[in-house]
């Protein structure tokens, strides 16, 4: 295979903070409804955010895109197998049962894979094509690190939430050597300037599902990705290469990122 063609995307989200009241919004009726079932992937910005994500994919050279949902989400799997299905990138399902964690939800997709390389995504960030299009020409595991500053000179995710992601390190040779959740100001000041960070956007080869499946719960009970990546990076002797990024990455989690989405969203025509 030239290039990575298959994506898969994590939308089993339960969206607690979506569905969050907060009196500062201002929602449109039909984005209220959506935000109140948590569903963050189609809250409606014209179209369904989860369009223009797709549309992005398709420009980036991607064919075959999986969603993983639960078994409750009925609305996706409605609007995209019947209501308006992609012309330029073919959709395809998997049930993730339970919310057990996001290492759980790469498990539900694996029959999906295969044995081929796929880009994983989460279902609520709008990533840029130019991003997507460097992933989908890795030969390997990858991951795309995103400069902190830019995300939140260019994007629309406030300095207090991007203090939170996960931040990452790479080696001299160009991979990934550790990613550290929740991360302290110590150990952010350890990285050195600038400061990169993971919005979940890998690239993975079938090595991944082995070591979702041998990790243990975190210690918030949830079978974490990262836990993976750290075991086959260091169990399974899995190299993942580190792509650096200077740019924005919209982030749809809250209410309070609808409009300000919406607004780096309007020149945009999704073409999924």
């Amino acid at each position: 295979m030239d290039r990575v063609e298959k994506v898969v995307i994590m939308a089993r989200g339960l969206g607690t903070r979506m569905r969050s009241r907060d009196g500062s919004a201002l929602l449109e009726q039909g984005q209220s409804e959506v935000a109140d079932a948590g569903i963050k992937a189609m809250i409606p910005i014209g179209r369904p955010f989860l369009d223009y994500v797709l549309s992005a994919l398709a420009d980036a050279g991607y064919r075959r895109v999986c969603l993983v949902i639960g078994p409750e989400h009925g609305m996706i799997r409605e609007y995209y197998e019947t209501q308006s299905p992609p012309r330029r990138i073919a959709v395809e399902f998997a049930i993730q049962e339970k919310p057990l964690g996001t290492a759980d939800a790469v498990l539900a997709a694996e029959s999906f894979a295969g044995e081929d390389l796929f880009l994983l995504l989460n279902s609520d960030n709008y990533y840029p094509v130019e991003t997507l299009a460097a992933m989908g020409r890795l030969d390997r595991s990858g991951i795309a690190l995103f400069e902190r500053e830019a995300l939140v000179a260019s994007g629309n995710i406030p300095e207090e939430r991007v203090l939170k992601f996960a931040v990452a390190k790479a080696g001299p040779d160009g991979l990934l050597e550790r990613i550290i959740e929740k991360p302290s100001a110590d150990a952010v000041r350890e990285l050195g300037l600038p400061v990169y960070v993971s919005m979940n956007c890998w690239v993975f080869s079938p090595a991944i599902f082995e070591a979702c499946r041998r990790i243990a719960p975190s210690a918030r009970g949830e079978l974490e990705l990262t836990d993976a990546v750290q075991y086959a990076m260091n169990t399974l002797g899995e190299p993942i290469r580190a792509l650096t990024f200077r740019g924005s990455v919209l982030d749809l989690s809250s209410r309070a990122d609808i409009a300000p989405v919406a607004e780096q969203l309007k020149t945009i025509d999704p073409n999924p």
